[in-house]
């Protein structure tokens, strides 16, 4: 009896060994985050109302691409989820988070708030931002098209819309470069976007 307790012992402690070095051998997730226009740059500023009030919002992407693993593609198109590189908020958000920021520091005269926006702040336009597609290849390019709205919030009407589309190299060609690749296309999204809305104030 005491030797079969004994060979038991040696098997469970054997599993929780195991157990440990592969715990200790599996990589710490790292999680990534797009930026807006540095404010240590200089950045394009457009002269604008100062009563202006612009929501931005919602941002929505492929459902691929909704997910907290970054989403990649391989030289066949296949895509590949990145078990240890993540987003630390949903791209969706992140997008949504970075335009608001480029705006609020291109339109400085204007009121920029996050989409959504309380009920009782007078908004007057809305962009809207609809990825369309997200495309992106380690050591390759990055390829981003977005299908965006400008909405006329007190009459319910679109005012504008167009569809953009960004390609560029990847560098360096890992997470961060993808990273950093896609927040460069948020900033020209950002500065299209503010050119319309300031284009639409002068009519």
């Amino acid at each position: 009896m005491k030797k079969k307790i004994s060979q038991a012992t040696c098997i469970i402690c054997a599993l929780m060994l195991c157990g440990c070095i592969s715990l200790a051998n599996t990589p710490n997730p790292r999680f990534y985050k797009l930026r807006s226009v540095d404010k240590s740059q200089p950045c394009q500023k457009y002269d604008i109302a100062p009563d202006v009030i612009i929501a931005v919002g919602p941002v929505s992407i492929p459902q691929y691409q909704d997910r907290p693993q970054i989403v990649t593609q391989d030289k066949d198109g296949l895509l590949e989820f990145a078990q240890f590189d993540r987003w630390g908020e949903g791209l969706n958000i992140g997008m949504s988070r970075v335009i608001t920021e480029n705006l609020v520091r291109m339109l400085p005269g204007a009121s920029i708030e996050m989409f959504p926006v309380n009920y009782a702040i007078p908004v007057k336009y809305q962009v809207i931002v609809d990825v369309v597609g997200l495309e992106s290849e380690l050591g390759k390019d990055a390829y981003l098209v977005a299908q965006w709205s400008i909405i006329d919030s007190k009459n319910k009407k679109m005012v504008f819309t167009k569809r953009s589309e960004f390609l560029q190299p990847i560098t360096p060609p890992d997470y961060v470069g993808l990273s950093n690749v896609l927040s460069a296309a948020c900033v020209s999204l950002s500065g299209e976007i503010a050119e319309e809305l300031v284009a639409l104030e002068k009519q």
